[in-house]
């Protein structure tokens, strides 16, 4: 009988000193975002990116999808996705079609 209560009382014990809240969510990254991303329809990219994407440089890959992405700074640039066959690539472009890193 003193095994079982003492076996009762240590699980109780175990069960109360367990930590609160999620522990998933304990162990991920602190991540900040700093910048937005809002999705932009190719043929209404500035005519200056239309115009690079056009270049022999490009001439080959479709657009898959366009972004227009906002830095916290205000500076603004285009992310283009691109595709050419089984091929993709992403294209970062200011709004005078100029490669930005």
């Amino acid at each position: 009988m003193r095994k079982l209560i003492f076996a009762t009382i240590l699980a109780l014990l175990a069960i109360c000193n367990l930590p609160s809240g999620d522990l998933r969510a304990a162990n991920l990254p602190h991540i900040t975002i700093d910048q937005e991303k809002v999705a932009v329809r190719p043929e209404d990219l500035p005519e200056a990116v239309k115009s690079t994407l056009a270049s022999d440089d490009y001439a080959e890959w479709k657009v898959s999808s366009a972004y227009i992405v906002k830095r916290d700074n205000n500076a603004q640039y285009y992310e283009i996705n691109l595709k050419k066959g089984e091929e993709s690539s992403t294209l970062n472009l200011d709004k005078y079609g100029r490669k930005v890193d």
